[in-house]
């Protein structure tokens, strides 16, 4: 399995970004997101770069790794998932569109 960790550049040198999570500093490399600049939140996989993505999306990544890593270690969740709490099970788009267009099998 590969997770996610949001990470936040502070320095690019061509395509070799170095970053930051508050925790750890890594170089990350940018290949998939080029227009990637300094301050932005990167969602990084195994060193790469995959998607830039906001603080606030980098903020609710972290809390939710934050909240398995506690759980893993025998705590809580504490509100890792707050954002979710509020919200029931939602399809993905395109499925939505077809259970609404009356599909019921694939």
């Amino acid at each position: 399995m590969c997770v996610g960790i949001p990470m936040q550049i502070t320095a690019i040198d061509g395509i070799a970004a170095t970053t930051t999570n508050g925790q750890h500093v890594k170089v990350v490399d940018l290949s998939l997101t080029p227009d990637a600049q300094v301050g932005d939140w990167l969602l990084t996989f195994l060193g790469a770069a995959r998607e830039i993505i906001t603080a606030d999306e980098a903020h609710k990544i972290g809390a939710a790794l934050a909240g398995l890593q506690s759980l893993m270690n025998g705590g809580d969740l504490g509100d890792a998932f707050a954002d979710l709490e509020d919200t029931g099970p939602r399809l993905p788009a395109h499925l939505q569109a077809a259970l609404d267009a009356g599909a019921t099998t694939g």
